[in-house]
């Protein structure tokens, strides 16, 4: 669920459909510009390519979580979406002109989303191992797709979910007062950011040509955490500022080109359950880099998450017109 332009209907607009396909007015232009720049990456299978976003993003997180102990939650934000609203700005140099006012509140809605999406989980990283975190956020979009579908087999998988988030959050075997309800808050508000996030962006994509949208709001989401950024800027290094920038191409501009990529040959259901592997990447990126180990009841847990996100993102029934659908 990294892409930022997810294949959506939007509701009101008929015939209105973004999806990164060849003929995408949204995604088109972009992935055709990675075919030409790396032709080799189409000779990739698809499922890779996706597979290799996941776990650029995770690893992307476990540099964040070595990150934010030096510089803040806010600092490292900063530095992540900076870098990365500056080289996508150059790129996709947006039209800032003609769009209705209604367009504009929309593109600055969705970069509030998107700052406070980051930093609340970048904070709950200082709370939080990695997987947790990671699993924690997930319900959101978990919840939001299930709503949408109102398959009842997906109401249950999402109670599945919850008690692997119980049970990774270990509310059953720390007394109540020692778990980490600072880290769980953030996390679950990542999570709830993450969902209106997925709503906004598609209207962002109908309202914005190619990656305009994208880039004013990342603009938007840098304004949004200038403040909370700068406060630590008096200690940032040259590792601190190198830091950042694989933080911008590790969770940002990598996984989201791969990912256009593999889009244009491979279905919603396949690249939903294959994004709902994000939890056990992020496990194994935080062992990886991090040194965090779970326990059984966690890894259980964890466990239940991704086989819920698996059924709720990869049984998805074809939406009636009109409705929103999210990939």
């Amino acid at each position: 669920m990294n892409c930022p332009v997810p294949s959506y209907r939007v509701r009101g607009v008929p015939g209105r459909r973004r999806t990164a396909c060849d003929n995408c007015p949204v995604a088109g232009p972009r992935v055709a510009g990675v075919v030409r720049a790396f032709p080799s990456v189409g000779s990739v299978p698809a499922p890779l390519l996706v597979f290799g976003g996941v776990v650029s993003v995770q690893f992307g997180g476990a540099l964040a979580a070595t990150l934010v102990p030096e510089i803040g939650a806010g600092g490292s934000v900063l530095l992540r979406i900076g870098i990365a609203a500056v080289i996508l700005f150059a790129v996709a140099r947006p039209r800032l002109r003609g769009h209705e006012r209604r367009a504009w509140a929309t593109v600055v809605a969705f970069g509030v989303a998107l700052g406070l999406m980051n930093w609340s989980f970048y904070g709950s990283l200082a709370h939080l191992p990695l997987g947790v975190a990671v699993t924690v956020e997930f319900l959101g979009p978990l919840v939001l797709t299930t709503v949408l579908s109102r398959r009842p087999l997906d109401f249950l998988a999402v109670l599945a979910a919850g008690g692997g988030v119980l049970l990774i959050s270990e509310a059953f075997t720390v007394p109540l007062a020692d778990l980490s309800w600072i880290g769980l808050g953030l996390a679950a508000t990542a999570g709830a950011c993450w969902a209106a996030y997925i709503l906004l962006s598609a209207r962002t994509g109908a309202a914005f040509a190619k990656l305009d949208g994208l880039a004013i709001a990342l603009v938007v989401s840098t304004v949004v955490v200038l403040p909370a950024g700068l406060m630590s800027s008096d200690v940032w290094t040259t590792e601190h500022l190198l830091k950042g920038l694989g933080l911008a191409i590790l969770s940002s501009l990598l996984p989201y080109s791969l990912e256009l990529l593999a889009l244009r040959r491979l279905s919603a259901q396949v690249f939903g359950i294959l994004l709902s592997l994000e939890p056990a990447v992020a496990a194994l990126a935080g062992l990886i880099v991090l040194g965090q180990r779970l326990d059984i009841l966690q890894l259980v847990g964890l466990a239940l998450v991704v086989l819920a996100s698996a059924i709720v993102m990869g049984m998805k029934k074809p939406q009636e017109p009109g409705q929103i659908e999210s990939t």
